[in-house]
């Protein structure tokens, strides 16, 4: 009277029966998984102890002296590597004076050419010699050469300078060229092989 049957009348299965032929595999997809056991006599790790595991975290130095040293060591890699880029040109080690399309220009105008500010620091060493020896001949021959070498000097200058800038209004349109002037005749007067940035052409070449 009281017991239970497989199938009622309909022939449906009670709640607490399954099918021969029901196995995990035809389970729902919804029935949550067994979670991954760590190897046996393991516990498993938790996510966040793996993650640590993979990651290098930075070792700070033991001592104050450790520490300075890697200071020291970093800031020198940095100024290298700076002074580097500023020598070859590039733009993101350039101070504010060398920056920009104009003066990037004036340097190549003045690198390409051999002009007589270049020698101005050689000439005065000589000067300099010769106002050592006591002549009242050699001294006035000294302050004629000084006022001459400026004077050739500035108009070099001022000759390179109004081509740059006239050149700079033809190609960059709307860009400044204040103090271009003062920037080609420094640029002039220092040797070729001591120039900063580095001259990127050739003498000769054209700009």
């Amino acid at each position: 009277m009281f017991r239970r049957r497989s199938h009622d009348a309909s022939g449906v299965l009670e709640p607490d029966q399954a099918a021969p032929g029901d196995t995990e595999a035809d389970a729902p997809a919804s029935r949550p998984r067994p979670a991954l056991t760590a190897p046996k006599g393991a516990p498993t790790p938790k996510r966040s102890e793996a993650q640590a595991n993979r990651r290098q975290p930075y070792q700070a130095p033991a001592d104050r002296k450790a520490a300075s040293r890697q200071a020291r060591d970093r800031n020198r890699t940095e100024r290298v590597r700076r002074t580097e880029a500023y020598q070859r040109g590039d733009s993101w080690a350039l101070p504010r004076k060398d920056q920009g399309p104009v003066r990037a220009l004036a340097r190549d105008v003045v690198d390409a050419r051999r002009g007589i500010g270049e020698y101005y620091m050689v000439l005065v060493v000589v000067l300099v010699v010769l106002l050592v020896v006591p002549n009242t001949a050699t001294k006035y021959i000294f302050d004629v050469a000084v006022i001459g070498i400026v004077v050739l000097m500035l108009g070099e200058g001022w000759l390179v300078g109004t081509k740059v800038k006239r050149m700079a209004a033809e190609r960059f349109p709307g860009q400044s060229t204040q103090g271009l002037m003062m920037y080609t005749i420094m640029r002039g007067i220092q040797l070729r092989r001591l120039r900063m940035p580095r001259p990127r052409v050739k003498r000769g070449d054209k700009v």
